[in-house]
């Protein structure tokens, strides 16, 4: 251990070289939390967690343990241990909140970062027997739980609406399309069609309001392809969720402009949900601690950039994945401009004692503040005494909530295996197993995968 280190607590790992499981180690040096692990062939690795400061979120302090929840239904046997075992396996701490159903590994863009990797290789879509398939597992493990279509770019698919209509039949009530959105802002009537399937929710990849920033990542400007595909889904009453890859030195400096952009288009816009980059799938270089920004810097950031709209202390760990793989904020809009948050931290944020606990409040708070509100007439501020100001607070959660949520994805490097067994965000392998993200797009330093 290196001086000045002390060590937190215990857990394992995996060597980013050869992936071989490890033992680890939390270190706090000064207010920065570290993971470190050392291989017996490849050496040791030192990785940064937590990034603090005098007056940031204490790591100790946000960390809260919970009462593990075993999977219903066990797809996989515990023969290697974790990562290597996932299916759920019956070790496995945590039910499934969201499941992703990868309709299709084809892409319209080729981005520097990429969990997926999507676009390199040319691999049949599944077909609707297929997919139906997943659905009826889903339902097999406990579900229906919340569906995520993904890929690649799963708008590419012609018979997306079939898909989601698919979903809705067999019980599905919350289907949220992960999409980059070009076609959304291309074809209108594509966009009509799938919300007359029953589509729910659309998570738009957007990562800033400056074209700079989409030419870094994402290799062409398409800020007003964004803001079409938003106008698309304001026109058909789907709720958006914007969510931005943050990358140190790339558009780390916009995330106050994201949320007030996101604030413009509410209610179509129901949130925005940042994703710290991780290192898996492809990425330009294996990462450098300054690469990386932690859950307490995101969080730092909202506030000193919302410029005093935003305070820090309304921010609370998740009830359902592990504490620190991410954070939420429950918000009002209010008349004058003030986002108000929720006195009682509703979904993830609540203070939950049980793992199912949690998963399932994850989910219904989702599918509930995550979906477009219902068109409702009530004025605003209309009459007067308590009674009707009450009133409109009621009808602003309705129209006027607004989530700022972040999850912090693990890869090789960063890897902390107790975190990954109380993952709830579970990708559907082509083989019917359900497995956590982190380890479904889990890649070495060369890129070579450990499930995918």
């Amino acid at each position: 251990m290196k001086e000045n280190y002390r060590t937190i607590s215990n857990t394992s790992s995996i060597c980013p070289i050869c992936m071989k499981r490890l033992p680890a180690r939390r270190e706090l040096k000064g207010r920065d939390v570290f993971l470190v692990k050392e291989c017996s062939e490849h050496g040791s690795f030192e990785t940064i967690l937590w990034k603090g400061s005098p007056e940031s979120i204490d790591y100790q302090g946000w960390a809260r343990p919970k009462i593990p929840s075993r999977p219903k239904l066990s797809f996989t046997e515990v023969q290697r241990g974790c990562p290597f075992d996932c299916g759920l396996c019956s070790e496995h701490r945590q039910h499934s909140c969201t499941v992703l159903l990868e309709i299709t590994k084809r892409c319209n863009l080729g981005c520097a970062f990429c969990f997926a990797d999507a676009g390199t290789k040319k691999l049949p879509d599944p077909d609707l027997e297929v997919i139906k398939g997943w659905f009826e597992r889903v339902l097999l493990a406990g579900g229906p739980y919340n569906i995520q279509l993904s890929g690649g770019e799963p708008s590419l698919r012609d018979d997306l609406p079939e898909i989601i209509k698919l979903g809705k039949s067999l019980g599905f009530n919350f289907i949220q399309l992960n999409t980059n959105g070009i076609r959304l802002a291309e074809d209108p009537d594509f966009v009509k069609k799938c919300k007359i399937a029953g589509l729910t929710s659309i998570f738009l990849q957007f990562d800033g309001t400056e074209d700079d920033i989409y030419k870094s990542l994402r290799g062409r400007p398409l800020l007003n392809l964004k803001k079409k595909a938003l106008e698309r889904c304001v026109e058909y009453n789907i709720g958006v969720v914007l969510v931005p890859t943050l990358v140190p030195g790339v558009n780390v400096h916009n995330i106050g402009a994201i949320i007030d952009l996101a604030l413009n288009y509410l209610p179509t816009v129901r949130g925005v949900h940042f994703q710290p980059v991780s290192y898996f799938g492809r990425y330009p270089e294996p990462p450098a601690d300054n690469d990386r920004i932690t859950i307490p810097e995101v969080i730092r950031e909202i506030e000193v950039q919302s410029k005093g709209l935003i305070n820090k202390e309304s921010f609370k760990p998740p009830g359902c994945e592990n504490a620190l793989c991410s954070f939420h904020g429950n918000f009002i809009l209010m008349p004058e401009g003030e986002l108000r948050p929720w006195t009682k931290h509703e979904g993830c944020c609540g203070k939950v004692e049980k793992a199912e606990e949690g998963a399932a409040k994850a989910r219904n708070f989702v599918a509930k503040y995550w979906s477009a509100p219902e068109k409702l007439g009530v004025s605003l501020g209309a009459g007067g005494g308590a009674f009707s100001l009450w009133d409109s607070f009621i009808e602003r959660t309705r129209t006027h909530s607004f989530s700022i949520s972040g999850m912090a994805f693990q890869d090789a490097w960063n890897l902390d295996i107790e975190r990954l067994k109380d993952c709830c965000i579970h990708v559907m392998s082509p083989e019917g197993g359900l497995i956590p993200f982190c380890a479904y797009n889990l890649t070495n330093s060369k890129g070579q995968p450990l499930y995918r």
